[in-house]
């Protein structure tokens, strides 16, 4: 299984917009929905992002088959997305499960045991994983296309019969217990997790993916619940089924029909809470217990995705601009003044509202005032200034060849596209949001400015070894 560890993400600034994106489905119906026809990929009309042709099938029973048949020979890309997270986790005490689950799925099926399961898959030659966020967990296994029938076959069982007992259910939740506190090791994590709890005192965004300590330390008394937690979300309704590759549709559909079509509709709707508005800033701090340099986060309540709506794509926009390794803050911390080693945007495309966050990891503590302010500063400058037009046009265009670049082979497309189908349950959201992207105008891009980046919106967190705190003070709420 994938962990998802905050470090990673951190080394990674700035984003990359069009990999980071995550939510839940549409409710579109339609039986065997023809989309519109697309051209080569090498050809550029109607300005389309995704270039391949595809097709969506509903069942009756609510899951969903998109099939993308590529010219890329001989392999096939099954990704199964289900739009549950650890949003989803709404009950007290309970956080983590989502991810747990991307565990416990690997543990054997009514009809196939682990064991089994992985020699199947390891005589296929297959390439096979599982990773968990906030809106989203998906299962993805890439081999040859003679294997479609037997894999498909394999990947129903355990969707729709998952047999685990209690002994392999505590085993699974030591092992989310090891990676919780190998993750917490790294001061990224702790920054991280203070980051969300600090930012969000209702909604289920409050706990990041692992979840909170204390209910993972719980989870080998929940076996009843675990089984509670698949019976609710393990459903065709919140599931996506999209294979990528030398495949065709009426193949991809008489195979999904074959296994999947018995697969029983669910009816539990979790109620999500919503966050009420932030009435001032909040600061927090984390005492590191070792050594380490000092790390700064300044996050703002922003928009969640929408494919139709300026708000989040105008601030994608901005993320690039104002800190993207081209930006003056930039060039001016990390290159001219080597006061930090990274310092960037992080705003993922969320099913509810997310924070636009701006991190970095500092050289010297007594820095550490300085960059917030600088921070703070570039927020302010581009609530007043307008981007200049070359400059807008020119960001667009590079995300746009840079996400039209990575789709280049079976896998890369599904494992593109997998996030964006967790969100509306169809391809064609990528181009709704580069359609949105070459709306945006630079007078678009201040207004969310200035309507996102107020104090009431804003958290600011730190960590430092705690024999070196001085912490920036400021109002909290």
């Amino acid at each position: 299984m994938k962990p998802l560890i905050l470090v990673t993400l951190l080394l990674c600034l700035p984003f990359a917009v069009f990999a980071q994106r995550s939510g839940s489905g549409d409710s579109r119906t339609k039986a065997d929905r023809q989309p519109a026809k697309r051209s080569h990929p090498n050809q550029q009309t109607q300005r389309k992002l995704f270039p391949y042709d595809y097709k969506i099938d509903d069942l009756p029973n609510g899951l969903r088959l998109i099939t993308i048949p590529t010219d890329y020979p001989n392999l096939v890309a099954l990704y199964i997305v289900v739009s549950t997270g650890s949003r989803n986790e709404v009950e007290p005490g309970k956080s983590g499960f989502a991810h747990l689950f991307e565990h416990l799925m690997f543990r054997g099926s009514e009809n196939y045991t682990a064991a089994q399961r992985d020699e199947i898959l390891q005589r296929a030659g297959a390439s096979t994983n599982a990773y968990t966020t906030d809106d989203r967990t998906v299962y993805h296994a890439v081999f040859s296309k003679e294997d479609l029938d037997q894999i498909m076959k394999v990947e129903a069982d355990r969707f729709q019969r998952l047999k685990y007992e209690e002994a392999a259910y505590k085993t699974e939740t030591r092992a989310v217990l090891g990676e919780y506190n190998k993750n917490s090791a790294n001061p990224g994590s702790k920054l991280y997790e203070k980051l969300r709890e600090t930012a969000f005192g209702t909604h289920t965004y409050s706990h990041t993916t692992m979840g909170f300590i204390k209910d993972i330390e719980d989870m080998p008394n929940q076996y009843q619940y675990s089984l509670e937690f698949y019976k609710r979300y393990y459903r065709p309704e919140y599931t996506t089924i999209v294979i990528v590759g030398d495949v065709t549709h009426d193949q991809a559909l008489s195979l999904t029909k074959q296994y999947f079509g018995p697969w029983q509709r669910g009816n539990y709707v979790p109620q999500i809470p919503k966050e009420p508005d932030q009435t001032a800033p909040r600061t927090a701090h984390v005492d590191w217990p070792s050594p380490t340099l000092p790390y700064l986060v300044v996050g703002f309540r922003g928009p969640a995705y929408s494919d139709t709506v300026k708000d989040k794509a105008a601030l994608d926009l901005l993320a690039q601009i104002a800190f993207g390794d081209n930006s003056d803050i930039y060039q001016k911390l990390v290159l001219k003044e080597q006061k930090v080693d990274f310092v960037g945007p992080n705003f993922d495309d969320q099913v509810d509202p997310e924070l636009f966050s701006i991190f970095s990891r500092i050289k010297d503590q007594k820095d550490v005032d300085y960059v917030r302010d600088q921070i703070l500063a570039t927020f302010e400058r581009f609530k007043k200034d307008a981007i200049p037009q070359a400059k807008l046009d020119a960001t667009r265009s590079r995300l746009r060849y840079s996400a039209a670049l990575a789709l280049n082979s079976s896998e890369a497309i599904a494992s593109g596209i997998a996030p964006y189908i967790a969100l509306k349950r169809t391809p064609d959201t990528l181009n709704k949001l580069f359609a949105l992207y070459d709306q945006i105008t630079p007078e678009d891009i201040r207004a969310a400015a200035q309507r996102y980046f107020v104090d009431n919106r804003r958290t600011i967190v730190t960590l430092s070894t705690k024999a070196d705190t001085t912490a920036s003070k400021g109002g909290e709420e």
